[in-house]
């Protein structure tokens, strides 16, 4: 037989119920009797005189009107009952029922025992079965079950009692664990695959760490996957030690923290101060729950009163939350495109969490009874996984595609900055032209993979000089690189008509009027070592350990029609002459301090090469580069 997915859905829910069904007839033909809740009375407080079968028990409260207190960590609970139906069971034995520490006696003896009675420390799902013996099956004996309680949030009475065969009793226990497993399971289910997503989310964003929403939805789906397989492991009986429970629910409570910050993250909105101060208040919660698992007993009996006083604004806070996206992505007729579809279901899934939430409200100002609060959970909480899971899923698929998006425009991004890195070339070239009586070296590190700095060094055939061109363009990256690769043409171009350093300036000022802004230093050097220096913004150059004092001007692009006057010198044998950028003296240290122009001037007579490195070394944060320069009226190349 060939199902429809639809068909199989549809079964996977029914399952728990159909399976339940046909347990049922088996466990009414078992031989187990409840003790009802008339047959006993209780008390506050902690005497373990109260376990004795003669005690005067009269003034104490019907059993079946328990109520919560808070005042005390202990209760006894005393019940007669007519155990002489059990002599005729092989196996007799009693079954308590009860998510607290807890003993009980038969007629004054010890029988059994769950838990840490002095810190009230137990497992959840520990129904436990004693043995009994033959001599307790009497027509009036009296069961005394002493219980140490940390939560009461539970308003129902706290334990349940059962007698019978020994057998049947732990198949009681195994039927009500299969029951409570069955009926949670689809929305276990549900939940697991929103923890498998979180898995594939954190996938995507480890290969892009740029887009953090896929590491926020990843953490929402691992902490919803945490707070309903808790409560899976809760229905389905099996134990767990409660402060466990406590801390991984605790755990949990950060969901609206994650939720939130990732629906404004989409949208590259910031999270406004009103969900921020929701966040923050609704993690209060947080706390109550990590209170269950760490606090006295009877500090925590009264953190749970209060909460149960209070709780209103807890869930109140949630339903705020959840109304996150409807606000992230207001107005909706103005949703781009490419958000739509993660809009609408977002928008759904903040619609299933305010539906949840208003539920609980509804509880806690007494409109509906928790026996009816916790009949609607179950289809509320089937809905909410659904549409979670949903939501989820389609959120996946769509940050899926355009992570690809992303992949393709980032692969066409690489292929231009290849390009650009081919231009670079022309702006530092690898190899400098030969320049007969000057010795050159140059080295350039770039601080990205396109770099701002440029030099040029163009030797004059028309009478043998030389002109070098070092420059710095503000800012950093493509943008930086290409407007260089426009002032090297440019260089290039003025060289054709002049030499001059301040008229090549001012020919590079006009074509960089409203494109940015740069900082250049133009030299023009003879033969016979006498040279003309003309300076615009940029850093002057170091000669014996100084700088040179040069006339200043205001950087290329700054205000149009503006001079660049020069300065001329005699450059002798042998002096080294340095040029560098501002990233040499910009270098930074993990303490924050600058290399400086001191330390620059201390090295200045070294290699280019040695320069640069203690600038790296430093700390680069700019574009490195150094240029040195040594006259040799020689007819002498440089390597």
């Amino acid at each position: 037989m060939r199902f429809s997915a639809g068909k199989t859905f549809f079964l996977l829910f029914l399952a728990p119920a159909a399976m339940a069904a046909a347990f049922a007839p088996a466990l009414a033909a078992q031989s187990i009797v409840t003790i009802a809740p008339q047959q006993c009375v209780w008390r506050a407080g902690d005497d373990p005189a109260w376990a004795a079968p003669a005690l005067d028990d009269s003034a104490w409260q019907p059993y079946a009107a328990w109520q919560i207190n808070n005042h005390s960590t202990h209760i006894w609970v005393r019940c007669q009952v007519n155990l002489a139906a059990l002599r005729a069971l092989e196996h007799p034995a009693l079954q308590v029922q009860l998510d607290a520490a807890s003993q009980i006696f038969v007629d004054g003896a010890l029988a059994g025992s769950s838990g840490n009675m002095a810190s009230a420390q137990f497992s959840l799902g520990d129904f436990y079965t004693v043995p009994l013996a033959p001599a307790s099956f009497r027509s009036g004996s009296t069961l005394a079950l002493r219980i140490a309680l940390r939560d009461q949030l539970n308003q129902s009475a706290p334990a349940e009692i059962f007698v019978g065969d020994q057998s049947a009793l732990e198949d009681h226990r195994a039927a009500a664990a299969l029951k409570g497993a069955l009926g949670y399971l689809p929305i276990g289910l549900c939940f697991s695959l929103i923890g498998i997503v979180g898995f594939m989310l954190l996938g995507l964003y480890v290969t892009d760490r740029s887009r953090l929403e896929l590491l926020l939805l990843a953490v929402t789906c691992w902490l919803l996957c945490i707070l309903r397989l808790s409560e899976f492991v809760e229905n389905a009986l099996i134990p767990v030690p409660y402060a466990l429970y406590s801390v991984l629910y605790a755990c949990g409570q950060f969901l609206e923290v994650f939720w939130v910050w990732f629906v404004f993250r989409v949208t590259g909105k910031r999270v406004p101060w009103f969900y921020r101060v929701t966040v923050v208040l609704s993690l209060a919660f947080f706390a109550n729950v990590l209170a269950d698992a760490f606090l006295p007993p009877l500090l925590n009996l009264r953190q749970n009163a209060l909460y149960l006083r209070t709780g209103w604004f807890f869930f109140a806070c949630g339903w705020l939350c959840a109304t996150a996206p409807f606000w992230a992505f207001w107005p909706w007729k103005r949703i781009p495109h490419r958000l739509r579809a993660i809009a609408l279901f977002s928008m759904a899934w903040g619609f299933a969490e305010f539906i949840w939430f208003m539920n609980w409200e509804v509880w806690i100002f007494g409109i509906e009874s928790y026996a009816q609060n916790l009949f609607f959970q179950k289809y509320l909480l089937a809905l909410r996984a659904t549409t979670t899971l949903c939501a989820v899923l389609a959120l996946l698929t769509i940050l899926f595609r355009d992570q690809r998006r992303v992949a393709q425009e980032r692969a066409q991004l690489a292929g231009e900055m290849a390009s650009a890195r081919e231009i670079q070339q022309y702006l530092i070239p690898e190899k400098l032209p030969p320049t007969p009586g000057l010795v050159i070296r140059s080295v350039y590190h770039p601080a990205r993979e396109v770099g701002g700095d440029f030099f040029q060094v163009l030797p004059d055939p028309r009478d043998g000089s030389t002109l070098i061109v070092v420059g710095d363009v503000a800012g950093k990256g493509l943008k930086a690189g290409m407007l260089a690769a426009l002032i090297v043409g440019s260089i290039r171009t003025a060289f054709h008509f002049t030499a001059d350093p301040g008229r090549i300036l001012a020919l590079l000022n006009e074509r960089l009027q409203g494109r940015g802004l740069v900082t250049c230093l133009a030299l023009r050097i003879d033969r016979d070592g006498k040279a003309e220096i003309a300076n615009a913004g940029h850093l002057p150059p170091y000669i014996k350990g100084r700088e040179l004092a040069l006339e200043g001007s205001l950087p290329l692009g700054a205000l149009p029609s503006i001079s660049f006057p020069a300065t001329k010198l005699q450059l002798s044998e042998g002096q080294p002459l340095l040029f560098v950028s501002d990233g040499v003296v910009e270098a930074r240290n993990a303490a924050g301090e600058l290399f400086g122009f001191e330390r620059a001037a201390g090295i200045s007579s070294e290699s280019a090469e040695n320069i640069a490195r203690a600038a790296q070394d430093h700390g680069q944060e700019d574009d490195i580069t150094v240029l040195t320069l040594a006259f040799a009226p020689a007819e002498v190349l440089h390597a």
